[in-house]
C-alpha cells in the first residue's frame, strides 16, 4: 500500500481531509479565474458582438466538460472503492476504460458538432452578427474535444489513489497557459474571437498532456493502458451509472440559466445583466465548495469499499464541519464586498442596482454550499446512483424549474432571485436525508458480509 492510501486508512482525519480537499479547491479557484478571465480579455476588444458569440458558444464546450465529468467522477467513485477493496487490477481496468473513453466520445463529440454547425448555431440562438464568430470559436475549440474530457476526467481520478496535488496540476497547468496566452493572441496578435478559441485548445491540450505523461512515467498504481480495457464486470455500468447522474447538473444548470434569462429579459436588458453577475458573485462560494466535494469524495469512497465504517462517519463529520465554516466565512465575505465585486462587473448604475439586489437575495442561502457538495459527494462515494440522481436533478431541474415560475407570479422581478434560495433549502434537506438512509443501508450491508 502506498503513502498516500496509508493516509486514506489510517492517517488523521484532519489531514487526510485537507490533503485532499485543498488541492481540488484551488483547482477549482483557477477554473473560475480562467472563465472570468476569458471573458475579460474578449472585453477588451471593445466589441460587444464578439463577447455575445462566446456566449453563445459557451454552452457548447460545457458539454464536453460534462461528457468528462460523467467518466470523470464515474471513474473516482469506482475506483476509490475498488482500492479501499484492495482489488487494485480492477481499479486499472475502470481508468484504462475511462481513458480510451474519453478519446473515442470526445472524437466523436467532436465529428458531430462539425457535422451539425449550422443547427446547433441555430439551436442556441445565433443572428447574422454573431453566426460567423460563433462557428469560428466553435471550428476551433472542437479540435480540442477530446483533450478536454481527459482534462476533466482525470482531473478527478487521480484522487482517487491519493494524488490530490498531481490532479490539480493538470487542471492548474492548461487554466494558466490559456490566461497567459488569452492576452497574447486576443488582444496582441489581433486574432480576436480566434485567438480565444486557439488559446482555449493549446491550454487543454497542456493539461490533458500532463496527466497522459503521468501515466507514461510509470508512477501510478492505476493505468491507461489499452490491454486493460474491457466492458465486462461492470466496468461501463458502473462508471456511468455514477457519472451520468452528477453531469446531469451542469446540463440542468445550462437550461435554467436560459429560462431564468428569458423570463428575466422581460424586465430589460439591465435586469438580466444584473442577475447574470449576481450568479457570479455565489460562484465564488459554489465553485470552492465544488472543489471541498469533489475533494473528499474518494477518501470517503475507500472507507465505503474497505467497510471502515468508524472512519468514514468521523470525516464525514469532519468534513462537514470545515463545509459549514467554509461556507459561511465565503458567503459573508461576498455579503461584505458585495458592492465592490459587482462594480467589477457593472457600471450602469440601473444595472449595478438590480445585481447588487440580487446577489444579497442568492447569498441567503449560499453558506449551505459547502454542506450540499459534501453530501452529494458522499452518495457518489458510496456508488448510490439512484439517490444521486434524484439530487443532481432537483436542485437545477424538478425543484428549482417550478420555483422560477411559482415565485415570479407571486413575487415578480424578485420571485425569480428567490427561487434559487428556495431551490437550495430543498435540495440540502433531501440530499441529507437520502445521504442518512444510503448510509445505514450500506453499513447494514457492510456488517452482513464481515
Amino acid at each position: 500500500m502506498n503513502e498516500k492510501l496509508q493516509e486514506f486508512e489510517s492517517g488523521s482525519i484532519s489531514k487526510a481531509v485537507f490533503n485532499n480537499a485543498l488541492p481540488a479547491m484551488a483547482a477549482m479557484l483557477m477554473v473560475l479565474i480562467y472563465n472570468l478571465a476569458d471573458t475579460f480579455f474578449i472585453g477588451q476588444t471593445h466589441d460587444a458582438v464578439q463577447v455575445a458569440a462566446v456566449s453563445l458558444a459557451t454552452p457548447i464546450f460545457l458539454i464536453f466538460m460534462a461528457v468528462g465529468s460523467v467518466f470523470g467522477i464515474g471513474g473516482t467513485s469506482v475506483i476509490s472503492r475498488a482500492m479501499g477493496e484492495k482489488r487494485t487490477e480492477y481499479a486499472r481496468k475502470v481508468c484504462a476504460f475511462c481513458m480510451w473513453g474519453c478519446i473515442i466520445v470526445g472524437v466523436i463529440m467532436s465529428v458531430f458538432f462539425w457535422i451539425f454547425m449550422g443547427q446547433i448555431l441555430k439551436l442556441v440562438g445565433a443572428t447574422d452578427a454573431t453566426w460567423d464568430l460563433a462557428k469560428t470559436y466553435l471550428n476551433i475549440v472542437c479540435i480540442g474535444g477530446p483533450f478536454v474530457l481527459i482534462g476533466n476526467c482525470y482531473s478527478n481520478i487521480l484522487r482517487a489513489e491519493g494524488q490530490s496535488r498531481k490532479a490539480m496540476m493538470g487542471q492548474l497547468i492548461g487554466n494558466l497557459i490559456n490566461v497567459v496566452l488569452d492576452p497574447i493572441m486576443i488582444l496582441g496578435f489581433g486574432w480576436n474571437i480566434a485567438g480565444a478559441a486557439i488559446a482555449t485548445v493549446i491550454g487543454n491540450v497542456f493539461g490533458a498532456g500532463y496527466y497522459l505523461v503521468y501515466f507514461w512515467r510509470g508512477k501510478s498504481m492505476l493505468s491507461i493502458s489499452p490491454k486493460y480495457v474491457t466492458l465486462k464486470d461492470k466496468v461501463c455500468s458502473g462508471v456511468l451509472a455514477i457519472g451520468i447522474p452528477a453531469s446531469l447538473s451542469s446540463l440542468l444548470m445550462s437550461i435554467s440559466q436560459i429560462i431564468v434569462n428569458s423570463q428575466m429579459a422581460s424586465y430589460g436588458d439591465m435586469a438580466l445583466a444584473g442577475i447574470g453577475v449576481a450568479m457570479k458573485v455565489t460562484m465564488i462560494t459554489g465553485m470552492i465548495c465544488i472543489g471541498l466535494g469533489n475533494g473528499v469524495q474518494p477518501l470517503l469512497g475507500y472507507c465505503v469499499g474497505a467497510n471502515l465504517w468508524d472512519r468514514y462517519k468521523k470525516v464525514l463529520k469532519f468534513s462537514m464541519v470545515f463545509a459549514l465554516i467554509l461556507s459561511v466565512v465565503l458567503t459573508a465575505t461576498c455579503y461584505l464586498f458585495c458592492n465592490q465585486i459587482v462594480h467589477a462587473f457593472l457600471s450602469d448604475e440601473k444595472a449595478f442596482e438590480y445585481a447588487v439586489e440580487f446577489s444579497r437575495i442568492l447569498l441567503c442561502t449560499s453558506f449551505l454550499f459547502g454542506i450540499f457538495y459534501v453530501l452529494i459527494s458522499t452518495l457518489q462515494a458510496m456508488g448510490d446512483a439512484t439517490s444521486s440522481l434524484i439530487v443532481n436533478l432537483s436542485r437545477q431541474g424538478l425543484i428549482y424549474i417550478p420555483m422560477l415560475f411559482i415565485l415570479q407570479a407571486l413575487m415578480g422581478i424578485n420571485g425569480l432571485a428567490w427561487a434559487q434560495p428556495v431551490a437550495d433549502i430543498l435540495s440540502t434537506a433531501l440530499a441529507a436525508f437520502l445521504c442518512v438512509r444510503a448510509t445505514r443501508k450500506m453499513m447494514r450491508l457492510g456488517k452482513a458480509h464481515s
